[in-house]
């Protein structure tokens, strides 16, 4: 018989984790607002089903697989999903050419297609990292893992997302 959990403060729970939770779902959608939505109907859930949580792993990981499950269920609603910036990784931030922009979004493509070829925990890894801006350690909880395994996860995607987009730049 599983034992659960039931003297979890819900509201400890949400000054401690809402903060990881929104950074988690932003990494995701990419959209302040929704991102704050979806982290709000989180901790509704968690509060309404916290006597099932076993306290097999650790508690922000709970949440942030309910903000995941919450958001697929969303997705599937809307069937949306929106498209990332990652300025930092593209060329110039300044006001765009039409040439200059053809090539940014080019570029922008190529760098999406190349975390499209990693394995599903690399991908992961560098999208809550880039997009999400979420620290190692906080990946490696959400993931169940510890922070040098996230460290050495995204240096290890790095590598091959430059390796792919220097292989598609030589051709």
């Amino acid at each position: 018989m599983q034992k659960f959990c039931k003297n979890v403060d819900m509201d400890s729970a949400y000054q401690e984790y809402a903060g990881l939770v929104y950074r988690f779902l932003y990494s995701y959608t990419h959209d302040a607002e929704w991102s704050q939505e979806l982290m709000q109907e989180t901790f509704l859930r968690a509060v309404a089903s916290i006597t099932r949580y076993d306290g097999s792993c650790k508690l922000s990981t709970w949440l942030c697989q309910i903000a995941k499950h919450i958001l697929y269920q969303e997705l599937r609603k809307k069937k949306h999903i929106e498209a990332v910036e990652l300025t930092d990784y593209l060329p110039d931030n300044h006001a765009p050419s039409g040439e200059t922009e053809v090539i940014r979004q080019e570029r922008k493509a190529e760098f999406y297609r190349a975390i499209h070829h990693l394995p599903e925990s690399e991908r992961e890894v560098v999208l809550y990292r880039i997009t999400g801006e979420l620290s190692f350690r906080e990946i490696g909880e959400i993931l169940g893992r510890s922070e040098n395994w996230s460290r050495t996860v995204f240096y290890r995607a790095k590598q091959k997302i430059r390796k792919e987009l220097n292989a598609y730049d030589q051709n």
